[in-house]
């Protein structure tokens, strides 16, 4: 059985989380057994080894950059981010009351209700055509606050290929 670390709280259920990091955490009610719990994590022990092995996968194939690195994609942010903002906010006539760079490690992007928009440094490790699909994404919120139909036709107009362009930050 896959070692653990045991969360209890006030829930009605047990779940399992896999971390960035590779670590298994069981979230399970306060009163709930331990023999209960293991049992729980074997029952589930097929979808932890495939998990796992998932995530270990992409742990290698995007490593932690060092210091160096990450100055140097920081710097690479600040000069081709703001950039494209502004290239494709002429092209779709929307415009970002700001673009700040962040080290978000979740998502490469968001808009804020006030249409900022923030980029995370990380994204500088993918192609360019991700990229720009990142901002163009993130400067049709300032149109479309959702994921709707109404949002997907604004990217489309400017990118066609956006749905290959999304395989790449997925790959």
């Amino acid at each position: 059985m896959e070692p653990y670390e045991l969360i209890r709280s006030r829930r009605q259920t047990a779940a399992l989380e896999i971390t960035a990091d590779g670590r298994v955490l069981v979230r399970a009610p306060l009163r709930m057994p331990r023999q209960a719990i293991d049992q729980f994590v074997a029952r589930h022990s097929q979808w932890l080894e495939t998990h796992l092995a998932q995530q270990k996968a992409r742990l290698a194939a995007h490593p932690e950059p060092d210091e160096a690195q990450k100055a140097a994609l920081i710097q690479k942010a600040r000069a081709e981010l703001p950039q494209r903002v502004e290239e494709y906010s002429r092209i779709m006539g929307l415009t970002p009351t700001g673009v700040r760079i962040t080290g978000a490690r979740r998502r490469f992007g968001s808009c804020s209700p006030k249409n900022s928009l923030c980029f995370s440094w990380r994204l500088m490790l993918y192609p360019q055509a991700a990229v720009d699909y990142v901002v163009v994404h993130e400067l049709a919120h300032i149109a479309h606050k959702n994921h709707g139909p109404a949002f997907y036709a604004c990217i489309a107009a400017v990118l066609p290929d956006y749905k290959a362009r999304i395989r790449l930050l997925k790959d």
